[in-house]
């Protein structure tokens, strides 16, 4: 029995002991963690092993951001609000949404964003700074053992672009406070009570010109009184960053190598900094045009 089909066991056995049924799973996503819908219960379900997760932070933290009406998908209010452990695996329950069209505007999407970020401002709950990310990043450049097939001139790259972001991002003194820490669109549900944001596992302080540098272009734009020059230094400190983690061994992210590249390509290029979604769609642009060619 594989890990995906043992994390699927376990969240169905969880729901089950809960009077949740759970016939069927329906896998949603699977990065670091494994995202279920599981039927016909209708309950999302994130699993990941114990121990490589942050899942009571992110259930704590939840039902803080819940209390202060901030848009965030809650938990599933037909089980406890607690971590669930099941045969070395930690499993939480959220709501199920079922996704709506049109998708989110950027104009609700940055609403959501501010709304999200004036919640974050009320809750009291010791976090990671988003420094520590940086950090994160550099120990996975910095071993070769974590990131073998990593050319020395590409290492040697990414670790100084890394600390001299850290010096110039830190080096403005702006405003920090509680983030989501990637809140791109693959952690925005559509629904029909407006755009909510999931995955809270990447939470850390900071100014919000971090997690602004996560969405798109067009969601900026309607964000207010964003401190542009420091924007910029958090696009490429991201850029930075996602570069060296799709490098690292074991990787799960779909096309995360060709992907990595391209990010490289980003940083010797230079400025302007795109954001990821349009890295994203670019290079899905290129794998549909060679499949054709």
């Amino acid at each position: 029995m594989n890990d995906v089909t043992r994390a699927i066991a376990a969240a169905t056995s969880v729901a089950a002991s809960l009077d949740l049924p759970a016939n069927d799973a329906i896998v949603l996503h699977n990065s670091n963690k494994l995202a279920l819908r599981l039927t016909p219960c209708d309950v999302f379900a994130r699993i990941a092993p114990v121990g490589q997760e942050v899942a009571q932070f992110e259930v704590d933290l939840a039902q803080q951001l819940t209390e202060v009406g901030s848009p965030m998908c809650p938990l599933e209010p037909r089980a406890d609000p607690r971590v669930h452990i099941r045969d070395g695996f930690a499993v939480t329950l959220w709501t199920y949404y079922e996704s709506v069209t049109p998708h989110t505007s950027p104009v609700d999407y940055a609403k959501a964003l501010e709304q999200l970020h004036t919640g974050m401002r009320k809750v009291d709950l010791p976090s990671p700074r988003f420094a520590d990310r940086i950090t994160e990043a550099e120990e996975v450049v910095a071993d070769p053992d974590r990131s073998p097939e990593l050319a020395d001139a590409d290492r040697v790259l990414l670790s100084g672009r890394l600390a001299s972001l850290r010096r110039g991002i830190e080096g403005r003194g702006a405003v920090e406070q509680l983030l989501h820490g990637e809140p791109h669109p693959g952690n925005v549900l559509s629904t029909k009570n407006g755009p909510l944001f999931i995955d809270l596992e990447t939470c850390c302080r900071g100014p919000v010109e971090f997690d602004l540098a996560h969405v798109p272009e067009a969601v900026c734009e309607h964000y207010p009184n964003v401190d542009q020059g420091l924007l910029d230094e958090c696009r490429q400190l991201v850029i930075a960053m996602v570069a060296a983690w799709r490098w690292e061994l074991g990787d799960q992210f779909p096309h995360g190598r060709q992907f990595g590249e391209e990010l490289l390509r980003l940083l010797r290029e230079g400025p302007p900094w795109p954001t990821l979604d349009t890295v994203i769609r670019r290079l899905e642009c290129l794998s549909k045009s060679l499949k054709v060619t």
